[in-house]
């Protein structure tokens, strides 16, 4: 069962808050690019297929380059990227595994000296709508979709 269709109030609410946490994200100066490697990388982390086709052509469409997209998985060995995505990418995976205090704790210090603390609560909230999205497709089991092109 698709839980979106069948609960499409829950759903559209869910897609309201992502709206207003993209557009948070953008005041606060948090990039398009920054955006989509969050959601790639949460949705690396939970296995949502879904989520990472859909995110991964989000993320080409705002000018990505497939090299990194490549090596997301292993952004700390690295130097494609910046210290804000860096940071970023710290705190999206904190979020999605609250659990591991120490690296919540490290994770907050790298961002306090890579991001503003707008860009900061941004970073989480989009984490947090990413884990919520990547728990709605697991669970409905939402197929990807072979491509026309390939």
């Amino acid at each position: 069962m698709f839980i979106d269709k069948q609960s499409p109030q829950a759903f559209h609410a869910l897609v309201q808050v992502s709206e207003a946490v993209r557009a948070t994200a953008s005041e606060a100066g948090l990039g398009r690019t920054a955006v989509e490697l969050i959601n790639l990388r949460v949705s690396q982390l939970n296995g949502c297929a879904y989520c990472l086709d859909v995110h991964t052509a989000a993320a080409l469409r705002a000018g990505e380059s497939p090299r990194r997209l490549g090596v997301l998985n292993a952004w700390r060995d690295t130097d494609l990227f910046t210290p804000t995505e860096r940071a970023a990418l710290a705190l999206a995976e904190a979020t999605t595994n609250p659990a591991d205090a120490a690296s919540q704790a490290s994770a907050y210090e790298a961002a306090r000296q890579a991001l503003s603390e707008d860009q900061i609560s941004a970073a989480i909230w989009v984490a947090v709508t990413i884990n919520a999205f990547n728990r709605v497709s697991i669970m409905s089991k939402h197929p990807v979709k072979p491509s026309q092109a390939g």
